[in-house]
């Protein structure tokens, strides 16, 4: 990420040796990388909830576009017609039979 590679890190070693001392350096050390992994930790969660956050704009975006492709409406109606003309005839058949 930092692209900080093993020479930078012996230099910081070496110049926090010089400037801690031998006895303070284990313990810096410990706390130090107790930092760095939770802001490994810190950083993963935000890439998480970043990702998550596309993948639901993704899920909004299909979802309106089948919204829009469904016509939902146009299908009721064509239901409504279709079931009307059902029962007129049905109502037509019946009476026919009824004057006979």
């Amino acid at each position: 990420m930092f692209d900080v590679g093993f020479w930078e890190f012996a230099l910081i070693g070496i110049i926090a040796l010089i400037i801690v001392g031998p006895e303070r350096m284990p313990v810096i050390a410990r706390k130090a990388g107790t930092y760095i992994g939770k802001a490994k930790r810190f950083i993963a969660n935000i890439q998480d909830d970043i990702s998550d956050e596309f993948e639901m704009d993704k899920l909004k975006e299909h979802l309106n576009a089948v919204d829009k492709k469904s016509n939902i409406l146009e299908i009721f109606d064509d239901t409504k017609n279709t079931l009307s003309d059902a029962k007129n005839t049905l109502n037509d058949i019946k009476n026919n039979t009824d004057q006979k």
